[in-house]
């Protein structure tokens, strides 16, 4: 056996050793330790750093959103008034829903899309749509019930995402109302915000769609604002964070047009039933005081978002409500260019007062025969006869006498060939032949046979209502013409002058008022007391020869015009009216006649002076009575019952043809 006492110094050798390594393995541990604590307090430092030196106010903001709510405060449009002072626009107050994009989840999307009766689809849509806006419109015009629902779940623990905003609704005037002047708004669209014009603008913004909201759209527009309130943890508002702090809104600019809410009223009503258009202005200073197109269309269902069911049924019309027809209704103007043809050939030399030609019912010009609306003709017919009775045999000669660059050269004067630049948006050109225009558009030369249609108003010009409001008005005051303007208080802009004789000017304002006073093609425009000028017009949609007996013919009626101004010797107002498939000028007559009528009237209210007697030879039912559009007028009828009417038919020429595509 070993002896004792070197078992004894073997376990003190173990022992020895055991503390040496535990001790070793103790430092390690300890070095380890320190330098994890050595890393941390570093990383906090450098943390440290970044929050209060490098970025403090990056991350103050960032504290100050989960205690400080921003919402936006829309401001108001404009209001929209006419030229004394009454409201024709207005706004409605309602509740808007926003959502803030730093709180949404897109699992809420659903829950909250089926209690507000939402398109989950298009909500989406839009929030992609909108990604760099913090707070995003969803709903407009909310229900009792939507605000009941947004109430009980904006809480945090619900949809904190959720919140709403006081905003405004566009009102404005029932069963469109001047809709085609007033025009709508809208959000603005995806090709809208690639223009120069609205650079300054981004998604979800609500612009002018057309007419004098979008024309002043930058000044009916308001300057949004914004709240800052104090919320708790459940978000529930506290307190205003500085009242000092908040960004009031600023209302939009309102807007006073010269439109007549009176001329405008009766505008309408005699429009009521029948498709084209009815423009009333002052020749004197260009001042637009009335304004219908018909068919028209609710605005107030576009001041949302429109519904595809509203828009289907607009858009699908075969009778275009949203064309504007005032400025964008390009339209043979029928007899009411003979007036033109007339200074274009006193001016030039070509005829005067006392030229004559014989109408036997109709002339050949150049192999072919051209009929004039009375068959059995006119007789020896001068200026004054020719523009009474709207003799087309007289203004076929004239026009041939004149030739088609001189009557272009004096049409282009009055504003023919061209467009008036009233301050509205996408109004269309007209247009007046001539050879350089033939050669132009088709490089074809003019044939002189063309100018025969051109001379009563056919073949390839056309002209807008407003244009030849303007056109004859011009003429009326002398030869002078004013840019047509919609705002009250514009400064008055002569565009044109045309320096006519003035003798020549009288010869055919003297003719256009016999075609009113004397027994002429407008004696429905007669106003006791009050000396009217006006002119006829039947403008062929096609040859009604090719027409006559087939379907297109029972539907393609000729139009209606007229234009008239009063007084004729210094004229105030001037009124045309186009009376689509009308078929006879008299027809549209009456309708100008009562727009003057109601200026007058109104007038003489205001000087204290009785009012014009309405004209007791033609009775409002005369022409009201006439079917209403779209069934077809029966003309015949009303015109045997009324001798002033009954020897005459004012269709054109029924060989008169239409260059394709000119309506």
């Amino acid at each position: 056996m070993p002896p004792i006492e070197s078992h004894q110094q073997e376990r003190e050798h173990s022992s020895e050793q055991y503390l040496r390594d535990d001790t070793k393995t103790a430092s390690t541990k300890i070095a380890i330790f320190q330098y994890l604590a050595v890393a941390v307090f570093i990383f906090l430092i450098s943390g440290f750093w970044k929050l209060q030196v490098q970025n403090p106010d990056i991350y103050s903001e960032a504290a100050a959103r989960n205690r400080v709510k921003s919402t936006p405060i829309l401001a108001p449009r404009g209001k929209i008034l006419d030229r004394d002072g009454r409201v024709i626009v207005d706004n409605k107050a309602s509740y808007s829903l926003i959502l803030n994009r730093d709180q949404v989840k897109w699992e809420h999307l659903p829950a909250i899309a089926d209690a507000l009766h939402l398109d989950y689809n298009d909500l989406t849509a839009k929030l992609r749509r909108k990604g760099d806006q913090p707070q995003i419109i969803i709903k407009d015009e909310l229900s009792r019930d939507d605000i009941a629902f947004i109430e009980s779940h904006r809480d945090s623990a619900t949809f904190p995402e959720m919140d709403l905003i006081n905003s405004s609704r566009r009102l404005y005037p029932q069963d469109g109302f001047a809709a085609h002047l007033i025009g709508y708004v809208g959000e603005i669209s995806e090709s809208e915000l690639d223009e120069p014009a609205y650079a300054d603008y981004r998604q979800g913004d609500i612009i002018g769609k057309e007419g004098v909201e979008r024309q002043y759209n930058d000044q009916l527009k308001g300057v949004d604002g914004q709240r800052r309130v104090l919320v708790d943890s459940l978000g529930h508002e506290r307190a205003l964070v500085d009242p000092d702090d908040q960004l009031a809104a600023k209302p939009g600019q309102d807007l006073q047009l010269a439109l007549d809410l009176d001329l405008q009223s009766v505008a309408e009503l005699a429009m009521e039933g029948k498709r084209g258009a009815v423009v009333a202005m002052d020749p004197r200073n260009g001042e637009l005081l009335a304004m219908v197109s018909r068919p028209t269309f609710d605005p107030n269902k576009f001041t949302g978002r429109i519904s595809r069911a509203d828009w289907q049924e607009i858009s699908g019309d075969p009778f275009k409500p949203l064309l504007n027809r005032a400025i964008q209704a390009e339209l043979a103007p029928g007899s009411t260019f003979k007036p033109i043809v007339a200074i274009a050939g006193l001016e030039t030399g070509t005829i005067d007062e006392n030229t004559h030609f014989h109408c036997p019912g109709g002339a050949t010009f150049y192999g072919h025969y051209f009929a004039c609306h009375l068959k059995t003709g006119h007789g020896d017919v001068n200026l004054h006869l020719g523009l009474e009775k709207s003799c087309d045999v007289y203004f076929y000669n004239v026009g041939n006498k004149t030739g088609i660059d001189n009557i272009a050269k004096y049409a282009e004067i009055a504003g023919y060939g061209g467009k008036t630049g009233i301050d509205l948006p996408n109004e269309r050109e007209s247009t007046m032949p001539s050879t350089h225009w033939k050669m132009r558009n088709y490089r074809q030369k003019w044939f002189a046979g063309e100018t025969i249609s051109v001379a009563i108003g056919q073949g390839a010009v056309t002209v807008s209502p407003l244009e030849l409001a303007s056109a004859i008005g011009g003429l009326a005051i002398g030869g002078n013409w004013y840019r047509p303007h919609t705002l009250k208080g514009a400064k008055p802009e002569l565009v044109r002058e045309g320096h006519f004789n003035p003798d020549n000017v009288a010869k055919v304002v003297s003719g256009m008022s016999a075609v009113v006073n004397e027994g002429g093609t407008g004696y429905g425009a007669r106003i006791p007391g009050i000396m009217v000028g006006g002119k006829t017009g039947s403008a062929q949609l096609a040859s009604n020869t090719l027409l006559k007996g087939t379907a297109a013919g029972r539907e393609m009626k000729d139009n209606a015009w007229f234009v008239g101004f009063a007084p004729v010797e210094a004229p105030e107002i001037v009124v045309a009216a186009l009376f689509e498939n009308g078929v006879h000028g008299p027809f549209a007559a009456p309708i100008v006649r009562d727009v003057l009528k109601a200026y007058f009237d109104k007038k003489a209210r205001r000087d204290g002076a009785p009012p014009a007697a309405a004209s007791a030879p033609v009775q409002p039912a005369m022409f009201f009575r006439l079917p209403s559009f779209p069934a077809p007028v029966q003309p015949e009828e009303h015109l045997a019952a009324y001798p002033a009417f009954a020897i005459m038919s004012l269709g054109t020429s029924s060989d008169s043809r239409i260059p394709g595509g000119h309506l």
